[in-house]
């Protein structure tokens, strides 16, 4: 009998005690806020880029009366040539439904801007994405010019990767080198994939930024360090359209 007890009482302790399990393949803080940006990038028919923005620009309100627009911007360096790069934001998936069943319906916006643009496309990609947890939207203070600069990280997130890329990102802000205006990770798309939207004043002053942050010894060993989970990187320069919110 007291054989027994002892035996139950012990197994009542090992549960007790028993520590909760938590899987090795957590990626970081979990994403509490439905709110996601998608990412749009259309390549465009070199003879047909002029056509396309002008008659987006007669008609964006349209599209916009439906959904927010945070940036629309014409791609003038990096990878291929007459590209056009846009982010919506939506509060979840199901809005996102809504609206392009919106849009589908919308009669003006299909006909005074969707069947004549369509000639004009050559490819379109998709991408949705969040911020990431310790990234807010940011507004630059006046006009510029951006960069989007693409990190394809190793598999495991950011409880692999965020801090040291946290690192990484601020020491280039905090010493005033450039301004961030928002850090994302693709949720659907290429995983593993950061983007980093950057402002500057103009394509000099990025350069010259650049320049003196790659003989600073802070951005330097923060940099060094986050590299060790990268797998490759590209950029582009954007230049915003007259219709984008963010200029």
């Amino acid at each position: 009998m007291i054989v027994l007890r002892s035996g139950l009482t012990r197994a009542l302790a090992s549960r007790t005690l028993a520590p909760r399990v938590c899987s090795s393949f957590a990626t970081g803080p979990r994403q509490y806020d439905g709110t996601f940006y998608e990412f749009r990038t259309y390549y465009l028919k070199p003879s047909k880029m002029n056509a396309f923005m002008e008659n987006l620009k007669k008609t964006i309100h349209l599209r916009t009366a439906h959904s927010e627009l945070v940036g629309f911007w014409s791609v003038e360096f990096g990878g291929r040539m007459n590209k056009v790069f846009h982010i919506w934001k939506y509060d979840n998936f199901a809005h996102r439904a809504e609206v392009r069943k919106a849009l589908a319906n919308c009669k003006e916006w299909q006909e005074l801007s969707i069947i004549p643009n369509l000639a004009h496309i050559d490819k379109q990609e998709t991408e949705s994405t969040y911020l990431i947890p310790w990234s807010t939207l940011e507004k630059p203070p006046k006009e510029g010019v951006y960069e989007l600069a693409v990190f394809q990280m190793k598999p495991g997130g950011p409880a692999l990767w965020g801090d040291a890329f946290k690192r990484a990102i601020n020491a280039h802000v905090n010493l005033g080198y450039t301004k961030v205006v928002g850090v994302f990770h693709t949720e659907y798309g290429e995983l593993n994939r950061v983007h980093v939207l950057w402002w500057n004043k103009s394509a000099d002053s990025r350069a010259a930024g650049r320049h003196k942050s790659h003989e600073d010894p802070r951005v330097v060993a923060a940099v060094r360090e986050s590299v060790n989970y990268l797998v490759s990187q590209q950029n582009m320069l954007l230049i915003p359209t007259s219709f984008s919110p963010l200029k």
